[in-house]
């Protein structure tokens, strides 16, 4: 019965290799995801094309693995109370149509051929990007990503100061229908939906959640504290990447052997992490973390190479690169977890003598 099951979802239609490939590295985006915030799941859907998937199924399995490991999330954000859904319900509307356009984009370079590549050169420069300004602001000591500090949940959302360029922003465009959202920020309905569609074709076109844009549009287009835009976002991103998921699986694009292991993987992983940030300073973490984008961004450029001048080496190092580079900021998380547990137990016995 249960063989018939696990047959129908198409999960024993991969190997034994591959099954154990998809549950170590969801284990490792987990370990990720529930450390930083934002994880490598963004580094799912080019690992997928690496490995020769279609562009729909890499990017539609993406999709449906995001949707799951949000709702795990948004459970969490939710009881802390940093979920604005009035924010959300706003975002999703946007959102929907970001995506179907993303989508839409995806087949029809798809059926000219060109989908693959262009895929890959967007995650190439997005990667690229995201990974410098991670790298740059830990380096110069302003953290990279969401500090965990920031989103203390004991803090006042009043207390956090809303970035100048929000401001300038709110005060600039007052289009009717202005909304106040949570921490008392007041700005109009139609900048949130412009950042919510243009996250959204994000979400469509690379099978993301769009996270590590989003979240950082809220703070400084919308102006949302911390907090709030990290369990807003985590809320939204269930409602998209639910949407996503059933719009990609309509067209067969969804391989629930890719995306259940996956998540098995995450889901330990995520408690893993998450733990972690309760005894690890993340800053010099932060550092590897803008590190493993910049080393995704020229692996994702070494296997489209390799693919585009038929160089099975090229896409196997691409390949290699991808996941050693998640493998390792996993690996240093748990590694500096370890030790700071060590250095607490010595003082803590060092104290009881």
């Amino acid at each position: 019965m249960l063989n018939s099951v696990l047959s129908g979802l198409g999960i024993l239609n991969s190997s034994p290799e591959m099954l154990a490939l998809f549950v170590g590295f969801g284990l490792v985006v987990g370990i990720l995801f529930g450390f930083f915030g934002m994880g490598g799941s963004f580094l799912v859907t080019p690992a997928l094309l690496m490995l020769d998937y279609e562009p729909s199924v890499a990017v539609g399995s993406g999709m449906a693995f995001v949707f799951g490991t949000a709702v795990i999330a948004t459970l969490k954000h939710r009881d802390l109370g940093q979920v604005d859904y009035k924010l959300g319900i706003i975002m999703i509307t946007g959102t929907t149509i970001g995506i179907e356009v993303g989508r839409a984009s995806v087949y029809y370079l798809q059926s000219l051929g060109l989908a693959g590549g262009v895929i890959s050169v967007v995650y190439v420069v997005l990667l690229g990007g995201v990974g410098a300004m991670v790298t740059r602001d830990a380096l110069k000591g302003e953290g990279g990503g969401v500090d965990h500090e920031a989103a203390d949940p004991d803090k006042d959302l009043s207390e956090y100061e809303i970035p100048d360029i929000a401001k300038t922003i709110q005060q600039t465009v007052r289009i009717p229908p202005m909304v106040t959202l949570r921490g008392d920020v007041r700005v109009s309905a139609w900048v949130i939906t412009a950042v919510a569609f243009a996250t959204g074709v994000l979400s469509g076109f690379l099978g993301v959640g769009g996270g590590f844009i989003r979240m950082p549009a809220m703070m400084y287009a919308i102006g949302v504290p911390v907090p709030v835009a990290v369990g807003t976002d985590l809320f939204e991103i269930v409602f998209s990447g639910g949407l996503g998921s059933y719009l990609y699986g309509q067209g067969g694009g969804v391989n629930l052997g890719i995306v259940v292991p996956l998540l098995f993987g995450s889901a330990l992983g995520a408690r893993i992490g998450s733990a972690a940030t309760a005894v690890v300073e993340s800053d010099g973490i932060k550092i590897y973390f803008g590190g493993m984008l910049l080393v995704g961004s020229i692996a994702v450029g070494v296997g489209e190479v390799g693919s585009y001048i038929g160089s099975p080496i090229l896409e196997t190092v691409g390949l290699g690169l991808v996941l050693g580079a998640a493998v390792l900021v996993a690996a240093a998380i748990i590694y500096t977890t370890i030790a700071a547990l060590r250095t607490t137990r010595k003082q803590q016995a060092t104290v009881a003598d």
